[in-house]
């Protein structure tokens, strides 16, 4: 199920279903409204996305509210999640997913967001886009691949392709906007070579892991897997939290998989991500690909959950197209 694409006017309502918005600095936050609004789109916040606790979140109740008040109201188009975190999973048990089924909205965020976005798929068949927080429109140097790859995922309904970024950032930039470092970008890293079409599932693998053995995890079956981690993995970690993906029964309809850029602090190397999908007998004959442009580096691309990619790897060309149907 695909949302009507987002145009200018529309409503995008702002939430935090993981930590609150109360962590964001007040120039970054006028940033990222700012370039909503020059878009065409108007910005609208939940009522409680600012109200934070000792872990800097929110009660459940709060959360849920929010995140039912955005789906529910006619007037929102869509939802952008502030920034992740690590509870969003807290709330799976209290979402409405036929209020969700009932009113098909863009809905956007990742990494601990992860949790909601494979259990409304699974719930309800509703496309949601591993992509931006709110947060990150407020990235003031950089942001150009990240925002043309929102605005294809959400705004059209044409084929796009996810290609290399001409240089990639590890750095704070929340902490300096104007002290960044960016590295030229080498292009993909292939793994496995081959091609595969599938229906593209993932996000981050620790969080999405999470929803194993539940009711809200989604189907492996016939999927394009895509993962990523922070920098609170390394390359011991990762490998464990693959092999238990992997362990899952419809693990072997897994057609092909992409793997985002991992932060430097992580220390998953080349040569580790090499070694650790050498050592996975149940990828033999998939195509599998690495560096891609997602997870917690920047810039990144827009993925729809859902959606259907088809990659092809072959020596020293690489394509990953995305289309939502």
């Amino acid at each position: 199920m695909l949302a009507d694409r987002l145009k200018p006017g529309d409503e995008i309502r702002v939430i935090a279903p993981s930590r609150s918005m109360a962590i964001i600095k007040g120039e970054q936050l006028r940033i990222a409204q700012e370039r909503l609004n020059q878009l065409g789109f108007t910005v609208t916040f939940g009522k409680n996305a600012e109200v934070h606790d000792a872990f800097f979140s929110s009660s459940i109740e709060e959360r849920v509210d929010d995140l039912h008040d955005a789906f529910a109201d006619p007037n929102v188009k869509g939802i952008l999640t502030v920034i992740g975190g690590y509870n969003a999973n807290q709330l799976l048990k209290y979402i409405d997913f036929e209020l969700i089924k009932s009113n098909p909205k863009v809905f956007c965020g990742f990494s601990d967001i992860t949790a909601l976005q494979g259990a409304i798929y699974r719930k309800t068949g509703l496309i949601s886009y591993s992509g931006p927080h709110f947060s990150s429109f407020g990235v003031k140097h950089g942001f150009e691949y990240t925002l043309e790859s929102f605005i294809s995922a959400v705004t059209n309904d044409a084929p796009y392709e996810i290609f290399p970024s001409s240089h990639w950032s590890d750095d704070p930039w929340y902490l300096d906007q104007e002290d960044r470092e960016f590295i030229k970008q080498d292009g993909y890293m292939i793994l496995h070579e081959g091609q595969a079409e599938g229906t593209l599932i993932g996000g981050n693998l620790s969080t999405l892991n999470l929803l194993q053995g539940t009711e809200y995890m989604p189907s492996l079956e016939n999927s394009i897997l895509f993962i990523e981690d922070d920098e609170e993995s390394h390359p011991l970690a990762f490998d464990r939290d693959l092999q238990s993906l992997l362990h899952l029964p419809d693990a072997r309809g897994i057609k092909g998989i992409l793997i985002g850029r991992f932060q430097k602090n992580s220390q998953v190397t080349e040569e580790a991500l090499r070694m650790i999908i050498a050592s996975k007998k149940e990828l033999k004959g998939i195509p599998v690909i690495a560096n891609v442009n997602f997870g917690h580096v920047h810039p990144f691309a827009t993925i729809p959950i859902g959606g259907i990619a088809s990659i092809s790897a072959h020596g020293p060309s690489i394509e990953i197209w995305v289309e939502q149907r």
